[in-house]
């Protein structure tokens, strides 16, 4: 997914250019662009792209030390892992080996 180079928002096909739904930057759709995703050339404003790839990163980031690899930097998500009235799980993912923990409140 590629993301506006302005305000960070992702951006989405329209006619032969990527627009920012946010501030309404565009980006012309170059055959390096369709290379690294694989998208095909012509898209329909009515098509949906979904991205599957492990490399795409989407997760908030967050500073926290692996415990595996010392990295400083971990993905992160909450879950419900327990009942409604306890609070969620934090899980935690590292940028660098992908080593997973969680963490509780």
């Amino acid at each position: 997914m590629e993301f506006c180079s302005r305000c960070g928002t992702a951006m989405f096909p329209r006619g032969g250019f990527l627009e920012c739904k946010n501030c309404g930057y565009k980006k012309e759709i170059t055959k390096e662009l369709i290379s690294k995703y694989e998208v095909p050339q012509k898209i329909s404003s009515k098509e949906s792209i979904i991205f599957t790839d492990s490399k795409i990163k989407t997760l908030p980031t967050t500073r926290v030390i692996c415990p595996k690899c010392k990295n400083r930097e971990a993905f992160w998500w909450l879950q419900q892992t327990r009942r409604a009235d306890e609070s969620e799980t934090r899980f935690l993912r590292c940028t660098s080996c992908g080593f997973t923990w969680r963490e509780y409140d």
